[in-house]
């Protein structure tokens, strides 16, 4: 039976590179998606005997021969299922890397394989050996800060989760996982990130799987309600980034600077906190009110990430283009480039909004209007 699932996105709020040395981070799902539509093949088909994958928007296609997968792929029934998430061991990376490396990926693609050997990974480890063709297709841009990455882990193995599954319950539209099958989502995801990041934080799978919005700090995790509804404009500035090499930046400046970056870093743990604490807040306070707070320390989250080094002459033109327009703007993930947030309020006119899009677009940048803190992972039969 055909099973789709779909995973959104993520930004970060606030808090980007002063989590890394011990402050609070804020991040939450954006209604931008990855979608997966996994079907088994038939007895009939012409493939039964084949895993093909699909990458729709890349107009890729690459495909095994289950023989093959048996070959390269050590398999256990007895060891392996779907409630168990396991990592996936060197010595098993190494062989699914040689079948990555028999589909001849083009060399402008070659980024694409660790994302590749995770499906492989995932798939055999939930689902065993099923001939199959599953199909990708995104809303999201690749390797600028949205959390394409996990999304695509988390969407994967909430359709590969769905498909062992006996209970395939065919309903209208999409449908949320319950709590358990959540967590066992995330898990297996989040051994995804591994195989493409190394050491992933776990902010993105977490809220790519649940949905709405996370606050992170020194590795524990807490979700939260936003009891606030919040749109964003968000830019790509579609300039390509380091992130180990922005990263390592602000450690040698706090290395060199001690005292004044450990200041930095206080002060955007108690931006990132007043942030949940806003969007959480259940007191009468009107929206305009919440969001003119929100302006204000997105403005000063902007200045102190400036002060680590991690701002981009592209992120300054995306900054002043919608500051003429009065709204504000601050980078989102690691910098340098890829994505800026530009807070859109409630009264802000649609004529404005189209007026900045405009502006941006026409300095070659990429606009995606969003809502922010909805739905996490879902399916659908």
């Amino acid at each position: 039976m055909e099973v789709k699932a779909r995973a959104p996105g993520k930004i970060i709020l606030a808090g980007e590179h002063a989590v890394v040395h011990g402050s609070t981070a804020v991040a939450a799902a954006i209604d931008l998606y990855t979608y997966v539509t996994l079907r088994p093949s038939l007895q009939s088909d012409e493939n039964n005997d084949k895993l093909t994958l699909q990458l729709q928007d890349l107009s890729l296609e690459f495909t095994w021969s289950v023989a093959r997968l048996k070959e390269e792929i050590p398999y256990d029934s007895s060891n392996v299922s779907p409630s168990t998430p396991a990592s996936c061991s060197t010595e098993t990376l190494k062989s699914i890397a040689v079948l990555v490396e028999e589909q001849n990926i083009p060399e402008a693609k070659i980024w694409l394989s660790s994302g590749i050997s995770t499906f492989l990974w995932l798939y055999t480890s939930i689902l065993g050996f099923i001939p199959a063709t599953v199909i990708i297709t995104t809303d999201l841009p690749y390797g600028s800060g949205l959390g394409s990455s996990a999304a695509f882990c988390v969407a994967l193995t909430a359709a590969l989760i769905a498909s062992s599954s006996s209970d395939k319950t065919s309903g209208d539209g999409w449908s949320s996982l319950d709590e358990t099958n959540l967590e066992l989502l995330n898990k297996w995801a989040f051994e995804g990130e591994k195989i493409i990041h190394g050491k992933p934080s776990g902010i993105d799978n977490t809220v790519s799987s649940y949905g709405n919005m996370i606050k992170f700090c020194s590795g524990e995790i807490t979700r939260l309600q936003s009891n606030m509804p919040l749109r964003m404009l968000i830019t790509n500035t579609k300039v390509g980034r380091n992130t180990k090499a922005l990263v390592s930046g602000v450690s040698e400046r706090t290395v060199r600077h001690p005292y004044a970056m450990n200041s930095v870093f206080n002060a955007v743990d108690s931006i990132s906190k007043e942030v949940a604490g806003i969007i959480q807040t259940k007191d009468e306070i009107k929206v305009t009110e919440k969001e003119e707070r929100i302006k204000e320390l997105m403005e000063m989250n902007q200045g102190l990430l400036q002060s680590m080094g991690v701002s981009h002459s592209s992120i300054d033109t995306v900054i002043q283009i919608t500051l003429n327009h009065k709204l504000t703007s601050k980078l989102t993930g690691a910098g340098g480039g890829g994505c800026v947030l530009t807070l859109l309020p409630a009264l802000v006119s649609g004529t404005v909004v189209d007026k900045v899009v405009q502006e941006l677009e026409s300095s070659g940048f990429q606009c995606f209007t969003v809502s922010i803190g909805g739905n996490g992972a879902e399916i659908c039969f």
